[in-house]
């Protein structure tokens, strides 16, 4: 917030952020920036504004950009905190929205563990865990801590990176600078590291022996094995994950502890991810693919070609570029099966993705299926205005055997409309006066009237039923909230 016209800026919530993103003390922190400990304390509880001269030292001493300060993540703990009181378990409170602007702002923490505990709430309401009787302690011994849908945790957490993990970067781009090899020379690279650094070699095995398996690391002979079904790119990926778990196991276990108490499942899929993280950044290193991505207006299909990666790859790794002066367009990112199950999403910017349903129909990520081999391009509006600018298209996943079908998915790429004069994709549009899609995050929250493809009402709404109209939509519904 801010006072006296602006001149006094108050950002305690996030300026604690960066410096836990740090890894820094208040002490710590405080000696580089030459200031007093206390005075760091009191800016983190918005007791003291920031000065111009403080945020200017920040940047220079620790390499910042100061558009950390910014509110794309209060405008996601805002979407997140609207949709937890959307639910009818809070139908009788009333709750401005203001006051969520206010908590999502000033109190960052307070927003990660009501989502967490609403998704604990829902998880034992849908019947999906055991988690009523851990919550009642039966049948359990003694110090047995319920944790919430462990993939939903971690996705908490790598919103909470911004998807981006420097460390893991600058490990990524030390290793490509070490084999100094092209992207069609990476695998053997890779190949070669493994054996002759680790005594591992790597086979590429027939699919009647890995069957539904695609890598394996086989520990007591040493050998990493990959199906022949896995694609070129994807057989380089797995050799870059297998390095990840090689050789930076204690860096990713640092990364890890950082999170706090988690659950052993949660604790080894956050793992699994960061290494995930490092194969891509491997395969992209983080500077040159960055620079490549600016010069070519972010055409995907050149990316993938130059960096020998496919059309998924380049969509997550565009994601990640939150590098301190030197970002990439703040692109969110997401992957459907043709039923509508969102089983990737990620976001550098401020989409408001519903962690607890599906997604609107009338964004045409959905029309991809009907259209395989063609991009698709939308200007898609959300109920407060915003508008993002997206593409979408189905990809297929490694082949599978006769008579298996082959997995298809759909990926959306986008990104706010301000952002989109700069990809090759919103080229010869005037995205001014273009019309936008009206869409919504989900039907439970979206409270737009008429939807012919609405498949419930929503939640802040009261059902309305007459037996005597049929409407254009299924669901009619009050206008006004319910409280």
């Amino acid at each position: 917030m801010a006072t006296e016209a602006g001149k006094k800026l108050f950002v305690g919530p996030r300026f604690r952020r960066i410096r836990q993103q740090l890894g820094l003390s208040q002490t710590q922190i405080a000696e580089g920036l030459g200031i007093s400990p206390s005075y760091i304390n009191l800016i983190e509880r918005n007791q003291r504004p920031v000065t111009a001269q403080i945020l200017l030292r920040l940047a220079e001493t620790y390499d910042l950009d100061l558009r950390d300060l910014a509110t794309a993540d209060e405008d996601r703990f805002f979407a997140e905190l609207n949709e937890i009181f959307s639910d009818p378990l809070f139908r009788q409170i009333d709750l401005p929205k203001q006051e969520l602007r206010d908590l999502a702002e000033l109190c960052p923490g307070v927003t990660h563990s009501l989502q967490r505990l609403y998704a604990a709430y829902t998880e034992a309401r849908r019947g999906e865990t055991l988690a009523a009787a851990q919550f009642a302690d039966r049948d359990e011994g003694p110090g047995v801590r319920f944790e919430a849908n462990p993939i939903e945790r971690v996705r908490d957490l790598i919103e909470a990176n911004r998807n981006y993990f420097p460390e893991l970067e600058t490990a990524a781009e030390t290793l490509r600078d070490e084999l100094n090899v092209s992207p069609q020379d990476l695998f053997t690279a890779l190949s070669d590291r493994l054996r002759e650094r680790h005594s591992t070699t790597v086979r590429i095995m027939p699919v009647d022996v890995m069957r539904e398996t695609l890598r394996r690391w086989d520990r007591h002979r040493r050998q990493v094995l990959i199906s022949e079904m896995v694609d070129g790119s994807g057989r380089v990926f797995q050799l870059a994950f297998q390095l990840a778990l090689a050789e930076c196991g204690p860096l990713m276990e640092s990364i890890v502890n950082r999170a706090g108490p988690l659950e052993d499942t949660s604790r080894r899929l956050y793992r699994i991810t960061l290494a995930n993280y490092f194969a891509a950044a491997v395969m992209m290193p983080y500077q040159e693919f960055h620079t490549a991505a600016e010069t070519l207006g972010y055409d995907i299909q050149v990316l993938g070609q130059r960096f020998n990666v496919g059309f998924e790859q380049i969509c997550h790794r565009l994601t990640t570029l939150q590098r301190p002066n030197a970002r990439g367009v703040p692109f969110f990112m997401l992957r459907v099966d043709n039923a509508g199950n969102v089983s990737k999403r990620f976001s550098s910017g401020t989409f408001p993705f519903s962690k607890f349903g599906g997604t609107c129909p009338l964004w045409n990520v959905h029309s991809t299926f009907d259209t395989p081999d063609r991009m698709l391009q939308q200007v898609i509006e959300l109920p407060d205005g915003s508008r993002y600018f997206s593409i979408a298209q189905m990809v297929r996943r490694p082949a599978a055997p006769y008579p298996q079908p082959q997995p298809r998915f759909a990926i959306g790429l986008g990104c706010e409309i301000r952002h989109a004069s700069k990809l090759v994709y919103a080229g010869g549009l005037d995205l001014e006066k273009i019309q936008g899609t009206p869409i919504g995050v989900n039907c439970r929250l979206c409270e737009r009237e008429n939807c012919s493809q609405r498949a419930e009402p929503p939640l802040t709404r009261t059902l309305i039923l007459d037996e005597n109209t049929r409407r254009v939509s299924s669901f009619s519904f009050s206008n006004a909230r319910e409280l």
